[in-house]
């Protein structure tokens, strides 16, 4: 399996990208993954593929993310050729496309997928990544992209219930923490997950507890 040319595939699609979706994020997300899988299994458990698809899928995940991808159906193709020629047999390239293509916070709102082992994995990673300090980094940066405000106490959070309210209703970043983000931790599928997504939780309501206490002055 060649790690080295999921990397460069990644690297060539997240090229330029400003919004927290980078190629250091897919990096993050692959290494934390794969810790902590290999933190919760004994190591005559722990699969070294298993590890190798993990990683995988957690460098590609945001090259077909529609927030960044103009084209996410083209470039799913394009990982569909790639991994039989990096040695990844049938069903560990549909581990791979299936987790990227279900694993999106907006995917499940409606729904909730089932990811294969590795899949969990790497979604509660690309979780993590939305908590604690990098967290917080990552929610203001997307938001200040988007030309979201930080906050306006006029505008009210919202419960999401569908894909495209979600992507398409009047947010500020600081609503972003009560719609989404303080719930991640309830999300998590593994056990390492939960008790890190806890930590950086507790993290990230100390920071927006700050701020309101600064905003109302």
């Amino acid at each position: 399996m060649n790690i080295d040319a999921v990397i460069d595939f990644t690297k060539k699609h997240l090229e330029g990208e400003k919004t927290g979706h980078d190629f250091y994020h897919g990096e993050r997300v692959a290494k934390l993954a794969s810790k902590m899988y290999l933190a919760d299994h004994e190591h005559a458990h722990r699969d070294s593929r298993e590890v190798a698809i993990i990683k995988s899928a957690g460098y590609l995940h945001d090259t077909i993310d529609e927030k960044i991808c103009a084209d996410p159906a083209k470039v799913v193709k394009e990982i569909e050729e790639l991994l039989p020629q990096l040695g990844f047999n049938d069903l560990e390239a549909w581990d791979i496309l299936y987790t990227i293509q279900h694993m999106s916070f907006s995917a499940n709102i409606e729904h909730h997928y089932h990811l294969p082992l590795s899949g969990q994995y790497v979604q509660d990673a690309d979780r993590l990544e939305s908590l604690g300090a990098i967290g917080i980094a990552r929610a203001f940066t997307y938001g200040g992209k988007h030309g979201n405000k930080i906050y306006d106490p006029k505008i009210k959070p919202e419960k999401l219930v569908s894909h495209d309210q979600y992507r398409n209703h009047e947010e500020t970043t600081i609503n972003h923490f009560y719609e989404k983000l303080f719930s991640l931790a309830d999300l998590m599928n593994t056990p390492a997950a939960k008790k890190e997504a806890e930590r950086r939780t507790a993290y990230m309501r100390n920071f927006v507890r700050e701020f309101m206490q600064e905003w109302n002055i």
